[in-house]
């Protein structure tokens, strides 16, 4: 809960979270950093208003003048979310940052000292499991996956880039998580899929809801959100076959129906969006026959 939960009016930020918990949805995302806590207050406001409690989950970022002192970042971060949240704890807890990039944390830094943080707030009752954004280079994220640390990781997955939940295979592109679904389901890790609509891009129109976030630099997919709404635009013949009725939902429910996933974050603007994606959701799997063509429009 992005865009809506920062920008969005609080009647229908109410009536957008009972419409989802009405139609079977029962896990929330959100972070410190959407709306610089803003989606945070919001959602604890609405769900005390709605006498709501999801499965929950939150996430925090470490801020590089702070990582002298990770594990008490870590710690005043989930402090400063439950008071938003007016929560006492959350389901999900989970490390925000890029894992072996210059711009993230080592994978050393991740397992020596931000794992060992995490585990005493899951041990002091302020969460229940541990997760990570699965952003960053495949070496780290391998080694990070395989400590067994972690209960869950964000995958980027959508049609445009489906590596996450592909096999493993060699010479690939760097931006090509292949295998790293398998190393996850060795481990036992639950995968939460990210960017399933691209940021947009995969509705096949540059156009903006006003809620929503207006620059959204791709991530996982094309060089610009231009050329990820040209690709997906490649798509527009399944949807004139009458396969799905809209790149949307045909994208929503490629994403969703992925074998492996185990929870697509749908990130919506409006409640209309809302309702479009339940329907889609409604609609069920996509043909094996259709998910081979995507994979061959887009080739």
């Amino acid at each position: 809960m992005g865009g809506l939960l920062v920008r969005g009016s609080p009647a229908e930020q109410e009536r957008s979270l009972a419409r989802a918990f009405e139609a079977g949805i029962t896990y929330v995302d959100t972070a410190a950093l959407y709306g610089n806590g803003e989606s945070e207050r919001n959602l604890g406001r609405a769900l005390k208003a709605l006498g709501a409690s999801p499965v929950l989950g939150t996430k925090a970022r470490v801020p590089a003048e702070a990582r002298g002192d990770i594990a008490g970042a870590l710690a005043a971060s989930l402090e400063a979310s439950l008071q938003r949240l007016g929560r006492d704890s959350v389901d999900l807890f989970q490390l925000h940052d890029e894992i072996g990039t210059a711009e993230g944390l080592t994978a050393a830094q991740v397992l020596d000292q931000a794992v060992p943080a995490l585990r005493r707030l899951r041990d002091q009752g302020k969460c229940r499991f541990l997760g990570i954004t699965a952003l960053g280079t495949v070496p780290a994220l391998r080694a990070v996956l395989e400590s067994g640390a972690f209960d869950t990781a964000q995958i980027p997955f959508n049609a445009l880039n489906p590596s996450w939940l592909a096999p493993a295979q060699a010479g690939v592109a760097a931006q090509d998580f292949a295998g790293l679904g398998q190393v996850a389901a060795a481990q036992g890790v639950g995968l939460i899929g990210i960017r399933i609509l691209a940021a947009g891009a995969l509705t096949g129109s540059a156009a903006r809801h006003p809620v929503a976030m207006q620059d959204v630099p791709p991530i996982a997919s094309g060089p610009s959100f231009a050329a990820d709404v040209a690709a997906a635009n490649r798509l527009a013949p399944l949807v004139a076959e009458g396969v799905a009725g809209s790149l949307a939902e045909l994208a929503l429910r490629y994403a969703i129906f992925a074998p492996g996933m185990g929870c697509a974050l749908i990130g919506t603007a409006s409640l209309g969006q809302l309702e479009e994606a339940i329907a889609a959701a409604g609609r069920g799997p996509l043909p094996p026959a259709a998910v081979e063509r995507i994979g061959a429009l887009l080739a």
